[in-house]
């Protein structure tokens, strides 16, 4: 059984590095790469479609016709794998891979050896000396930190990592109704854990793991207008799950959006 990695792609056709993708997919029969094309407005979709001719079997490409947002892109991706009967542990990296293949498979070793786990994901607040960020986003990360940390209720220094791999049994808690953010969807995997499993029993199934390397490539899709609207995410998502619960804990991961293509062979593309 293998265990499926979803990229998130907008606008990536500069930074995506696919000669590191490719060269992992050769050497790792146990994973497979689904590439999740936001709508993006470059040439995205085709980089994609020539990794997929590359390792026809071992790469997929969703493609969402309009962009939609990190949280929902990851979500697609997650719909499609768990409809894969080979997949057993699903999880997502960032296009730019600042978390690097190595430390992404540490957080899978965790997880299969330890039947008790739902989620291993990683964390840039320790580790290795390869944990690198800039000015900027260490300053935006440690203002937004204190306001997560309220909201979730939960001793995890690293929400935000973009690093994270779940067990297939997990997926309709964690997947199965849409985000209300379209970035900040990380902070809504923890509440939904929490009030999944209660607050005494989630840490007893989620591990932390400390990266070894972490470095924030340049041109990141988080600009500053969206930087400053962090506060006013985080109050709509700890309204939407804490003061007002709305959302059901378990829903069907079945269907897909109905402006999305599969790429499944060279040959052949499903409309779903």
């Amino acid at each position: 059984m293998k265990t499926g990695i979803i990229i998130p792609c907008y606008n990536e056709e500069k930074r995506l590095d696919q000669k590191a993708f490719l060269e992992f997919i050769s050497s790792n029969e146990d994973y497979h790469l689904c590439f999740v094309n936001d709508g993006s407005k470059d040439q995205t979709l085709k980089v994609l479609k020539q990794m997929k001719n590359n390792a026809p079997y071992d790469i997929s490409v969703v493609d969402v016709k309009k962009n939609v947002g990190k949280a929902s892109a990851v979500r697609a991706g997650v719909r499609y794998l768990y409809n894969r009967e080979d997949i057993a542990r699903i999880g997502f990296i960032d296009a730019d891979l600042s978390t690097d293949f190595k430390d992404f498979k540490d957080l899978v070793r965790t997880l299969k050896s330890n039947q008790n786990l739902s989620l291993v994901f990683g964390s840039r607040n320790s580790g290795g000396d390869g944990i690198k960020r800039d000015f900027f986003r260490g300053l935006l990360s440690n203002v937004i930190k204190a306001m997560i940390l309220f909201i979730i209720g939960l001793p995890i220094r690293d929400t935000q990592c973009g690093a994270k791999v779940f067990t297939k049994t997990i997926v309709p808690v964690i997947y199965g109704e849409s985000f209300v953010s379209r970035w900040l969807f990380d902070v809504e995997i923890f509440l939904r854990l929490k009030r999944y499993l209660g607050k005494d029993n989630v840490m007893t199934q989620i591990s932390e793991q400390p990266l070894m390397r972490w470095v924030h490539v340049e041109d990141s899709k988080l600009g500053l207008n969206d930087a400053v609207q962090i506060p006013a995410r985080l109050v709509q998502i700890w309204s939407h799950y804490v003061v007002r619960p709305s959302f059901n804990l378990v829903k069907p991961v079945n269907e897909l959006y109905p402006t999305v293509e599969i790429l499944t062979t060279p040959q052949m593309t499903i409309a779903a």
